[in-house]
């Protein structure tokens, strides 16, 4: 999720854990717990494109990360809060919860999280989307209404439960509606008579009404969108896979990475005598000439054998035209 999220949930979790005893300082604390997982895109500035990929919600985001760091924070912070008299485990306890419930949040994106690192395991439910509005806001209105009140409020209490549960609730039930999502694209895929081996839905940006669905089938794959206000049928769009035409690159070791990466769902594909990657996990962005890009392309430089990857940069105007229509899609086709 979002920076902003993180902070909300952290500052949140830090006020269930210690804020009866320590008043605001719990919320500052955690804030700053469910900040640093994120500080591995710092680390992925210094190294190449795909090293930083593999790198993102990697170690950082697992529970071995949150349960060495923990303690040092704990111990750390109860040398700097003497007066609290609290000792290291109390601030050890708040620290791991912050860690641990920011990949435990980002588990439900499309991108996912390696929670169990060190292995090669990097879970995604796809049922939210890294920014939410309706995750967020709520939480951030009873997170900050939480300062107002004393550490001994019950009141207090009760709007960081809240806060807590809301959010809670809203990712459980973002849970149930791909449920039903993958049955509406299912049954459109039965109805058309569309064979396929594989699919995978998740929302559209900044909302859980509008989703897309991408669909395996032997030789491409079918790309589909549907909204909840929807009244024509769901419509499948086909981008063939060219395996064969981009075999020899597949075999070398940069791509090979890309192609872990992308859980198999990517397309190599030619344009303008350059070879780019297209990873199809995160959708596509309409443009106003109406030829579509994928949201996450890499282009790709053949120097003596050896792939450089570099990753194709979206533009200001790209998400412009993407909100706008974003906006009128979610009201249906």
């Amino acid at each position: 999720m979002d920076s902003l999220t993180q902070i909300v949930l952290g500052a949140s979790v830090g006020e269930a854990i210690l804020g009866k005893k320590t008043g605001d300082k719990a919320l500052l604390y955690g804030a700053i717990a469910g900040t640093i997982p994120d500080l591995d895109v710092i680390f992925g500035t210094l190294t190449d494109t795909i090293t930083s990929v593999e790198w993102h919600r990697g170690f950082s985001h697992s529970l071995l990360f949150s349960i060495l760091l923990a303690p040092i924070l704990g111990w750390l912070v109860n040398k700097l809060e003497r007066k609290s008299d609290l000792g290291w485990m109390p601030w050890t306890k708040l620290f791991f919860l912050g860690l641990f419930t920011h990949p435990l949040l980002d588990v439900f994106t499309s991108w996912g999280t390696q929670l169990l690192w060190p292995f090669k395991i990097r879970l995604a439910l796809n049922s939210i989307f890294v920014i939410d509005p309706l995750y967020t806001l709520p939480f951030l209105v009873l997170t900050v209404m939480v300062l107002f009140y004393k550490r001994q409020s019950k009141t207090r209490r009760r709007l960081n439960t809240a806060g807590l549960l809301i959010s809670t609730m809203y990712l459980l039930i973002t849970l149930i509606i791909k449920c039903v999502v993958t049955q509406r694209f299912e049954q459109a895929l039965q109805d058309q008579n569309i064979a396929y081996t594989q699919i995978s839905t998740r929302p559209s940006p900044l909302n859980t009404i509008l989703w897309n669905a991408n669909i395996d089938t032997p030789d491409h794959y079918l790309i589909a969108d549907y909204s909840f206000f929807d009244t024509q049928p769901i419509r499948f769009r086909s981008y063939p896979k060219q395996r064969h035409a981009s075999k020899a690159l597949m075999e070398l070791p940069n791509v090979k990475r890309l192609i872990a990466i992308s859980k198999g769902w990517y397309i190599i594909e030619k344009r303008n005598n350059h070879w780019y990657f297209n990873d199809l996990r995160f959708g596509l962005i309409p443009r106003k000439d109406g030829n579509s890009v994928f949201t996450f392309s890499y282009r790709l430089e053949l120097y003596n054998e050896h792939i450089q990857v570099t990753e194709v940069s979206k533009t200001k105007r790209d998400a412009q035209f993407l909100m706008k229509t974003l906006w009128q899609r979610i009201n249906g086709n």
